[in-house]
């Protein structure tokens, strides 16, 4: 049974940083490109960064030059490091698991979504 338990969300000021990690089982993590998709509220589902299994990565463009997506394949983790956190950046944000069928955002297809962590960014 595939597995995606993201963690390390919270509340943080503007400007502060969050770590995002997502521990994956069911499948060779290895293989599969993954990504980070968040959702703000009342908003569909947004995808923010992605890492390919070569370590490849790409960023929508709010994203660009404040958060890093990294994975570990030996612990079966992805990360997200977030920095320069503003408000509208407040959303539950969700490890995924690319796929050849599922949840299609921005083009691109997913076929496990872990549960989700909130990041809420206010003074």
């Amino acid at each position: 049974e595939v597995q995606l338990q993201a963690s390390g969300g919270g509340l943080v000021q503007p400007g502060g940083s969050l770590t995002l990690s997502c521990a994956a089982s069911g499948f060779t993590f290895k293989n599969f490109a993954m990504s980070w998709l968040r959702q703000s509220q009342g908003k569909g589902l947004e995808r923010v960064a992605d890492i390919m299994n070569d370590d490849r990565t790409a960023y929508v463009d709010s994203a660009k030059g404040r958060f890093t997506i990294s994975r570990d394949n030996a612990k079966s983790t992805m990360y997200l490091q977030m920095i320069s956190l503003q408000p509208e950046d407040t959303a539950v944000y969700y490890c995924a698991k690319r796929g050849f069928r599922g949840t299609v955002v921005d083009g691109r297809k997913y076929d496990y979504l872990g549960q989700g962590t909130q990041v809420t960014v206010s003074s």
